[in-house]
């Protein structure tokens, strides 16, 4: 594997869990891989699960791990061709990315959309800049669009937790007081919508995502309706996605927090959420406290799908 942005990425879904699955019992069984191996993680942006989960994971396999914050002990990198560089920027991400590459074995990005402009965050400037100019295996710790990291410990928890072979999956929007991006429901869809799962999206009018995510999945415009016989309930904020609201805020809708009322229109679902979360604007304390909360589990299954992915890196050089 060179690349790990997209559910595509992992070849067979279920190969991979199994292999996920596998791992989780004997974390330590592949250090002989990353032996005298190093993995670069870089930062464009804040980070708890995602920097402990992928450098244990790194650790895990034998590899010497590197942490890079981007604009917080480095020098700060202009992005953009043709810029005079006159600012704060003192070096350019061409020079920059061939050097980080020249230290290392792989390399993890994260990088967040900006919100400046639609096309630039859909094109994944930044992680594709590494992904051309790096030299190296290179994969998503979070980018503009996706959170595939996060969507692959999704699968492996609905895995370990389903009660029927087909449950039912709902991704719904909830309300924030920030913008934030559609990275982690897009992956969410990306990865259900190859999953063997019956899954149905739920939002207000205006923030429907890219089709390329949605593909053949369910849309519902009406909460309860589609949480009634869920299984499991993804909740998760986005900004708008559609023109000329991209990027914005068009609801704080409370109505579609999830609250004990909401989760009893379900068959007794299990509650996720990638977190941080905003209690009692996406999901009241009694429902992220209750026993059908798995957002804990949740997390700790990030070390297992960056270990997975690391792995079949590391087996690749």
């Amino acid at each position: 594997m060179k690349t790990y942005t997209n559910v595509k990425d992992l070849g067979n879904l279920n190969d991979a869990i199994k292999e996920a699955l596998e791992i989780k019992k004997n974390r330590f069984g592949y250090k002989h891989l990353g032996e005298n191996k190093t993995l670069l993680m870089v930062f464009f942006n804040s980070s708890l699960r995602t920097r402990l989960s992928t450098q244990k994971a790194g650790m895990n396999l034998g590899m010497n791990t590197m942490v890079l914050d981007i604009n917080q002990g480095a020098w700060k990198l202009e992005t953009e061709r043709g810029v005079i560089m006159d600012g704060d920027k003192s070096e350019h991400i061409l020079e920059a990315i061939p050097v980080m590459g020249s230290y290392c074995d792989i390399i993890g990005v994260r990088a967040f959309a900006q919100f400046e402009n639609k096309e630039d965050d859909y094109q994944e400037k930044i992680l594709n800049q590494f992904i051309k100019y790096s030299g190296r295996p290179v994969f998503s710790m979070e980018a503009a669009t996706g959170h595939p990291l996060q969507a692959f410990a999704d699968l492996i928890t609905i895995e370990e937790y389903k009660k029927t072979a087909r449950p039912k999956v709902v991704l719904t929007w909830a309300p924030h007081p920030k913008a934030l991006p559609q990275a982690v429901p897009n992956s969410f869809a990306d990865f259900m919508n190859e999953a063997d799962v019956d899954f149905v999206i739920t939002h207000p009018h205006g923030y429907e995502l890219d089709p390329k995510f949605v593909r053949g999945a369910k849309v519902e415009y009406d909460q309860d309706k589609a949480l009634a016989g869920a299984d499991f309930v993804y909740a998760k904020n986005w900004a708008a996605y559609t023109d000329p609201n991209y990027g914005q805020i068009i609801s704080k809708d409370m109505s579609w927090t999830v609250t004990t009322e909401k989760m009893a229109l379900t068959n007794n679902a299990y509650f996720m959420h990638c977190l941080p979360v905003r209690r009692n604007m996406i999901v009241s304390d009694d429902v992220i406290e209750s026993p059908q909360s798995i957002v804990i589990q949740e997390a700790a299954n990030r070390e297992i799908s960056a270990q997975t992915v690391i792995k079949r890196m590391l087996e690749g050089l």
